[in-house]
């Protein structure tokens, strides 16, 4: 698994759509909403491995084996660009990352025990003083 990935150009689909929100008058014409869409199931730069980590990973968020990230918080097209190019990079980054460590299980130190045990008599007290008093 190389540490760098770079998706080929010719393996992204985009697709522009007007945007929603306040724009002025060029809101109506100006096609800034950008979708950008990358088929994993196609891809001839991700191994075996790669892709059924992928799949596994954003499986909730491939429709068909094609991952799609919307940009529409830039007034401009290219901005807009930019950051669904930047999503899709951080997404993919974040499916294809190594599987964290899983904690060894330890036995509580005899010190947190005592702070823990404190602390909820320091509460019981605290709450106590709330009481009404008792005749």
């Amino acid at each position: 698994m190389s540490p760098a990935l770079t998706i080929p150009e010719g393996e992204l689909a985009w697709r522009f759509s007007r945007a929603s929100g306040p724009g002025g008058q060029g809101v109506n014409t100006t096609d800034s909403r950008v979708e950008l869409s990358w088929d994993v199931a196609a891809s001839v730069v991700l191994s075996d491995s790669q892709r059924t980590r992928l799949r596994e990973r954003l499986d909730k968020r491939l429709v068909g084996d094609v991952l799609t990230v919307v940009a529409s918080e830039h007034r401009e097209q290219l901005r807009n660009r930019a950051a669904a190019r930047t999503r899709l990079a951080a997404l993919v980054a974040e499916g294809l990352a190594p599987p964290a460590r899983q904690r060894r299980a330890t036995r509580p130190t005899r010190g947190s025990q005592e702070r823990r045990l404190a602390a909820k008599k320091q509460r019981t007290t605290t709450k106590q003083m709330r009481r009404r008093p008792m005749d």
